[in-house]
C-alpha cells in the first residue's frame, strides 16, 4: 500500500487500502474493518489516516494479517517514496521502499 508521512500522520492511498464488499470474503472484510477501526480518517474519497498512537497496533495488524497466508505482501506492506526519508522504527517491520 502507498503511503506517507506528514505532520507525524500516517496517509495510506486511497486507491491501496481494501474495500468492503457485501458478501465478499470474510477475510477482506475482516482486514478491512480491522484497519478502519484504527484510522483517524477513513473516507472512500481520501487517503486514510493513522495519528502516531496508533502505528504500532496497526503494525501488528499488518504482520497479522500477512502471516495468515490469506492476503499477499503488496496488500500488508506499507510502501513508502525514497523521498520519505528513513522509515519509523516503529513501522518498518511493515514497510519498504516504492519500486521505481
Amino acid at each position: 500500500m502507498r503511503a506517507r508521512i506528514e505532520n507525524m500522520v500516517l496517509f495510506l492511498h486511497r486507491e491501496d487500502v481494501p474495500s468492503f464488499k457485501k458478501g465478499g470474503s470474510v477475510v477482506r472484510n475482516s482486514y478491512f474493518w480491522a484497519l478502519r477501526s484504527i484510522a483517524g480518517q477513513a473516507s472512500r474519497y481520501r487517503d486514510w489516516e493513522y495519528e502516531t498512537e496508533v502505528w504500532l497496533a496497526l503494525c501488528r495488524m499488518l504482520l497479522s494479517f500477512s502471516e495468515s497466508g490469506y492476503l499477499g505482501l503488496k496488500e500488508t506492506t506499507i510502501e513508502f517514496p525514497l523521498s520519505q526519508g528513513e522509515i519509523p522504527a516503529v513501522l518498518r517491520p511493515i514497510a519498504t521502499w516504492q519500486e521505481e
